[in-house]
């Protein structure tokens, strides 16, 4: 019985799976309720649409000797009061509600989902003025409004249903923009915004699909509402001049004759009941249909791909804050020159720092590895550097060169041509980075078409290379999977792939490894080698594993709480580290540990922002720390052999102790 239970247990847990997996049309199939709702709706409309070929007798025309009949074959409804045929009179009467319908709709979707993707996507004063506008728009009495219109337009229902498009508009555009905004903070968006799409791109690719579920149940539930209104005027003798037809006057009509026929309420109420049962019960349908989707996982942490606050600084550092690798006249000119760069985060009504005046040089061909803790900083400062930051965010720097451009100085639209083809980056949720809406050729495809400008056919033909170069087999079969489908180094492969499509000079890897076993870790290791090799890019590689940046890198950032506490080739940083954070760093790491040794903790934990210590923020956790570690901050003091070490017991002393 076990074994049955287990496995009709196991059967459901693959429909489900399967119900995830099928396409939204699939799924919105599989709800017999909503086709069928959808079937009705698209005769009714049919029937309408060709009510001149349809109509039994014209809508005015008479048969007096027939008044108040039942239904018949020569009547499939009835008369009316004037002998006048219902069906004949309900399909014509048709054109004029449903075109009333058609008119608010799509006044309020257009204005719902302009403004709705705008104010989530863009920040500061278009946000807070879409807003407001909503604000306003939702105290003001619908129907107040409606009689205003009416009143000064003479029974015009194509301004009566415009008006109401615009009413219904704050609606559709405050569930567009809480959808924008839940989908603009995704990883993906982010991922997308660093490749070098612009913010019509990001809107057009991956926001819209992602907001259209809950949009379209919101218009279909509008223009049900719609179908109820123009009903509405229409009994109240303010829609349509009688005699002519509308599915509200003939309900006046059906009112009036309630006591002689109480059938004629039935045919012309019931059409307008229909009519909107079948348009929210299909907007129900979108909805579950949606619901079902297979999506990534939402990110904990929340990025926006937003146009920051750039400032430049233009203060010039202090000759002891001057870097060792500055001092090395022989090093060929930097790809990316990074100085004195800061970002603010917003807290209430200030903002709190998280990176402090960090500088460092990445030269052609170089790779350099950016080393510390959880929360020093060491993901933001490259997120400062691509300008791609939570909201609100200030970046601060004296300057970011990058191929001799001042990236300070760019805009949006020019900072988007650096991104994706002159600096790639790779994040450290390789899947979660990836639209889970389309197959990861499509993604690879659409990174290759914006970067090179090819068609589709050679677009696709790249898209393949990439994936070879990448080391992916059957790149066919691969690139027709969804994000969902990839294990977590199939997920990186195509993340460093999409990567390359822009030929970039610069490759940011944050935590390329960190989600990775230890064989796939070298296997991405190897290949980032082997790619710089062939294509002599630079390589930033942000980690905690000191075998990581052992293994890939040629100089390495110890980063702490916000600032660079030293700097080094990776040979010397290992072999001879000169600051106590550094030395704590490789003491408590496994590479090269003994087996069953036990391995020593830095105490204490990171002092967050807005909290940092006036001199060395290390201090609380130092073994090493004196008088003057306290009083006043540290500089960063360069020696010998290209390196810095921020710590007032360099380069001496420090040895003498240790």
């Amino acid at each position: 019985m076990s074994a049955v239970i287990e496995g009709a247990s196991a059967d459901a847990e693959l429909r489900a799976a399967a119900e995830r997996d099928a396409g939204f049309l699939r799924r919105l199939a599989r709800q017999p309720l909503t086709v069928g709702s959808a079937a009705v709706l698209f005769l009714v409309v049919l029937a309408v649409v060709f009510a001149p070929l349809l109509s039994p007798s014209g809508p005015m025309e008479q048969d007096l000797l027939n008044i108040y009949a039942l239904p018949s074959a020569d009547h499939l409804l009835g008369t009316d009061q004037l002998g006048r045929d219902i069906l004949s009179r309900m399909l014509h009467g048709g054109r004029v509600t449903l075109l009333g319908v058609v008119q608010a709709t799509t006044v309020c979707t257009l204005i719902g989902m302009t403004l709705g993707l705008l104010a989530g996507t863009l920040q500061g004063g278009v946000e807070v003025l879409v807003m407001r506008v909503c604000d306003v728009l939702l105290a003001v009495p619908g129907l107040v409004l409606l009689l205003v219109v009416l009143a000064i337009f003479g029974q015009n229902e194509t301004a009566a249903m415009i008006t109401l498009g615009i009413i219904m508009s704050p609606t559709l555009i405050r569930v567009v923009y809480s959808a924008t905004v839940a989908v603009r903070e995704e990883p993906y968006v982010a991922g997308a915004r660093v490749a070098g799409l612009n913010s019509r791109q990001i809107i057009m690719r991956h926001i819209l699909p992602a907001v259209a579920g809950p949009a379209l149940t919101q218009i279909s539930l509008v223009a049900a509402l719609a179908c109820l209104v123009e009903a509405a005027i229409g009994f109240l003798g303010l829609g349509v001049v009688p005699p002519n037809p509308s599915w509200g006057n003939m309900v006046t009509d059906a009112q009036q004759a309630i006591v002689l026929a109480p059938w004629m309420l039935v045919p012309s109420g019931g059409i307008i009941a229909v009519v909107a049962l079948s348009l929210t019960l299909i907007g129900n349908g979108i909805r579950d249909a949606y619901a079902g989707r297979a999506s990534g996982s939402v990110s904990a942490y929340s990025w926006r791909a937003l146009t920051p606050v750039v400032e430049r600084e233009d203060r010039r550092p202090a000759p002891a804050e001057v870097k060792g690798v500055e001092l090395e006249t022989d090093r060929p000119a930097p790809v990316l020159s990074v100085k004195r760069l800061s970002l603010d985060l917003p807290r209430g009504r200030s903002h709190v720092r998280i990176v402090d005046g960090v500088s460092f040089d990445v030269g052609p061909g170089e790779a350099l590895g950016i080393v510390g803790e959880s929360g020093c900083g060491k993901s933001m400062t490259i997120s400062g550097v691509l300008r791609v930051v939570p909201m609100g965010a200030r970046v601060v720097a004296e300057s970011i060169g990058f191929r001799g451009v001042e990236l300070t100085t760019l805009g949006e639209s020019e900072m988007n041509a650096v991104r994706g083809t002159g600096i790639a980056f790779i994040s450290q949720e390789p899947i979660s980075s990836l639209n889970p809406a389309f197959t990861v050729g499509h993604q690879l495809q659409e990174a290759v078409r914006l970067h090179r400008g090819t068609g589709r056919a050679e677009s696709k033909a790249v898209a393949h290379d990439l994936m070879s170069r990448v080391r992916l087999p059957e790149a066919e079969v691969v690139g027709r999977k969804y994000p969902h489908e990839l294990s977590g180094g199939m997920a990186q492969r195509i993340a460093i792939a999409r990567a390359l499509a822009g030929e970039p000079d610069l490759l940011v890897a944050d935590e390329p490894t960190t989600a990775l076993d230890v064989s796939v870790q070298a296997e991405i290791l190897d290949l980032l080698r082997d790619l710089r090799e062939q294509s002599g890019m630079a390589l930033i590689l942000v980690t905690h594993d000191w075998g990581v940046v052992a293994e890939a890198c040629d100089r390495a950032m110890v980063m702490y709480a916000g600032e660079v506490v030293e700097t080094a080739p990776v040979r010397d940083l290992v072999s001879n580290p000169h600051h106590p954070y550094t030395q704590a760093l490789l003491r408590s790491s496994s590479v090269g540990a003994e087996p069953r040794q036990l391995l020593p903790v830095i105490s204490g934990s990171v002092p967050a922002p807005g909290s940092w210590p006036t001199g060395c923020r290390f201090a609380a956790r130092c073994g090493l720390v004196q008088d003057r570690c306290l009083t006043a901050p540290v500089p960063l003091v360069p020696t010998t052999g290209g390196v810095s070490a921020r710590c007032v017991l360099v380069p001496s002393t420090l040895e003498a102790v240790r």
